[in-house]
């Protein structure tokens, strides 16, 4: 939908979530939240798992540890397996109750992109029984749990892939310099599988299984950032011929870290598990390629997290609140401290692991707040609201 400003059709998104307003109190009247509910439950909130996730998966491939950190990241990935069971029913309850309002996101170019971040929750929290949950509920049960995880997410994400912009095409009004940073999250989803993939290689039997799943996840690396390369410069001149997004959709800048730092990841973890699985010659090349790839693009995602990281002391200037959208700080951090752990592996940097450990520290208190900030919006009744028209 788009306003009128001098003359002037502007369009509008509905990304932000504010406090309900749909009380039915008497003019005058003190206003009290209207009771929270599942009917304005957007998949958006499937962020915050992932957000909650990767702090645990981030925090084991850290090449320095302190003493207790295993047990903290073992809690807070209880924490986002019991996040995603909560929000995996209050969805379901939301499409059977809701039906009408379910299908109205799909068809609302602003929240519809969004639906790429189910599959990233169900692989954020699948790679993380695996990593630190296996001590919790045994190697079998932890590699078992991935595997479901990883396959559902996976095909979840294929699906968002090609559906939400085959959406955008046939069913959205796509105003003219509204490209947004949120467009990536459908094409994203199947890096994440091509980053988590390789941890399931050495479950399979040796031979061809390992070598198919190997060289799909390569595949499903090609297939998000070929469709990454498209969409990104139509980002990038969005904001250079329109100017800064509006101050709640800021933090969507640092989605763009998220396939620069979960592609970095992919390359790093394919090559650990390319030998005895490929060739030697092969296996070599792939190291190499983790090296050639990951370090510039490592490079062009400091220089992006210094610009969004700028758009937002901007727009914190200029009034910023708290909503949703808060989360997108936090996992597209997450996958920075991952790539940048996997290059202190393969490159014997210490600098990069010195990166990966002020990148996770900034993902800590990013998580800290957005957490903090969502509990209390919950407890108080302010959240899940209707979204808020926010001019673009």
């Amino acid at each position: 939908m788009a306003a009128v400003r001098g003359g002037k059709a502007v369009p509008m998104a509905t990304l932000a979530q504010a406090p309900s307003r749909t009380g039915t109190s008497a003019p005058g009247a003190p206003r009290t939240p209207a009771p929270a509910s599942v009917r304005h439950l957007g998949p958006n909130w499937y962020a915050a798992v992932m957000g909650t996730a990767i702090v645990a998966n981030a925090g084991a491939v850290l090449p320095f540890t302190g003493p207790g950190a295993r047990t903290g990241y073992q809690a807070v990935w209880a924490l986002s397996v019991l996040m995603l069971l909560t929000l995996l029913a209050a969805r379901t309850v939301h499409w059977v109750r809701h039906g009408d309002q379910a299908r109205r996101q799909l068809l609302d170019p602003a929240v519809a992109p969004f639906y790429g971040c189910l599959a990233m929750a169900l692989l954020a929290v699948g790679g993380g029984t695996l990593a630190v949950g296996r001590d919790v509920i045994g190697t079998p049960a932890a590699v078992a749990a991935d595997a479901v995880l990883w396959t559902v997410g996976t095909l979840t994400g294929l699906v968002g892939a090609a559906a939400i912009p085959y959406l955008m095409v046939t069913r959205h009004r796509i105003e003219p310099g509204s490209a947004s940073p949120v467009w990536l999250l459908p094409l994203v989803a199947p890096m994440v599988s091509a980053a988590l993939g390789p941890a399931l290689v050495p479950q399979l039997p040796a031979g061809q299984w390992q070598r198919a799943l190997l060289f799909g996840c390569y595949a499903l690396f090609g297939m998000s950032l070929l469709a990454t390369l498209l969409v990104l410069p139509l980002v990038l001149s969005r904001l250079i011929h329109h100017g800064p997004l509006p101050l709640a959709l800021t933090p969507t800048l640092f989605l763009v870290l998220g396939p620069l730092g979960q592609s970095t990841t992919a390359v790093n973890n394919l090559a650990d598990a390319a030998p005895g699985v490929v060739a030697p010659t092969t296996a070599h090349a792939m190291d190499a390629f983790a090296v050639l790839y990951g370090v510039p693009v490592m490079g062009f995602a400091l220089l992006w997290l210094a610009l969004a990281t700028a758009m937002v002391i901007r727009a914190v200037r200029r009034g910023m609140g708290f909503s949703m959208t808060w989360w997108g700080f936090t996992f597209p951090l997450g996958t920075c401290v991952t790539g940048a752990a996997g290059l202190a592996r393969h490159t014997g940097l210490n600098a990069f692991g010195w990166l990966a450990a002020a990148l996770f520290a900034a993902l800590v208190t990013a998580v800290a707040v957005a957490g903090t900030r969502t509990a209390v919006g919950l407890a108080r009744g302010h959240l899940p609201a209707p979204p808020r028209p926010v001019t673009s």
